[in-house]
C-alpha cells in the first residue's frame, strides 16, 4: 500500500514538472528587439552535401558507409562495379603514334561478386569521337570478333583490365577529341576521357 502510494506521488509530481514545460513556455511576445526572434532553420534539402547520416540512420545501419562510391546503374546486376580508363600517349603526336593505347580498368568497390556474361569474345567497344560526338573511329571495325560466348566474375576489391590499340588515321592535330569506352553487353559501363593531338 505504502509502495503505491510512493508511486502515485512520484507520477504526480512528474506530472506537473511536465505540465510546467508547457506552462514555461508561452508564445513569444513582440518585442522591439529583432534578436529576440527566432531564425529560420534551413530545410534539410537545402544542404545534402554536407549533411552525415542521422542517427535513425546509423542506428538501423550502424556499419555501412555514408559514402557510396559505386556509380548506380539501371542494370542492378551491376552494383558496385567501378569503370575507368587511360588513354596514352597524352598529348598524342601525330607524326610519332599510328595508334592509341586504350587501357579499361573494371573494378569491384561492392560487397559481392559481379559475374558478366558475354555472347562472343569482345569484352569492350572503343570509340574516338570528336567534341561534337561524332565517331571517327571504332574499334571492332577493325577488329575480328569471334562466337565464343564467355564469362567475366569480378570479385569484391578485384579489377579486371583490358588494353586496346586504336588507329589514330583519323585523328587531325592541334585538336581535341573523346575517347569513349564501353560494354556492348553492358551499356551502362561506360567511361570517357579528352586527349589532345598535336603535329
Amino acid at each position: 500500500m505504502r509502495s503505491a502510494t510512493i508511486f502515485c506521488l512520484l507520477l504526480l509530481v512528474v506530472g506537473s514538472v511536465l505540465a510546467q514545460e508547457n506552462v514555461d513556455q508561452p508564445t513569444p511576445i513582440p518585442s522591439a528587439t529583432p534578436t529576440l526572434t527566432p531564425l529560420p532553420t534551413p530545410a534539410p534539402e537545402a544542404m545534402p552535401a554536407t549533411q552525415k547520416r542521422g542517427w535513425f540512420g546509423r542506428m538501423l545501419h550502424p556499419f555501412s558507409s555514408s559514402s557510396d562510391k559505386s556509380p548506380k546503374y539501371k542494370d542492378r546486376k551491376l552494383h558496385g562495379l567501378v569503370l575507368d580508363m587511360q588513354v596514352s600517349p597524352q598529348p598524342a603526336k601525330l607524326s610519332e603514334v599510328r595508334q592509341l593505347e586504350i587501357k579499361t580498368m573494371l573494378s569491384n568497390a561492392g560487397k559481392f561478386p559481379v559475374t558478366l556474361d558475354f555472347p562472343n569474345d569482345q569484352r569492350v567497344e572503343v570509340f574516338l569521337l570528336t567534341t561534337t560526338e561524332d565517331v571517327l573511329t571504332k574499334w571492332s571495325d577493325n577488329h575480328v570478333i569471334n562466337e565464343k560466348p564467355g564469362t567475366v566474375i569480378v570479385n569484391p576489391g578485384e579489377n579486371v583490365e583490358y588494353k586496346q590499340n586504336i588507329s589514330t588515321r583519323d585523328l587531325t592535330p592541334n585538336k581535341v577529341f573523346v575517347a569513349e569506352v564501353f560494354f556492348p553487353k553492358y551499356p551502362d559501363l561506360r567511361a570517357r576521357q579528352k586527349f589532345m593531338t598535336e603535329p
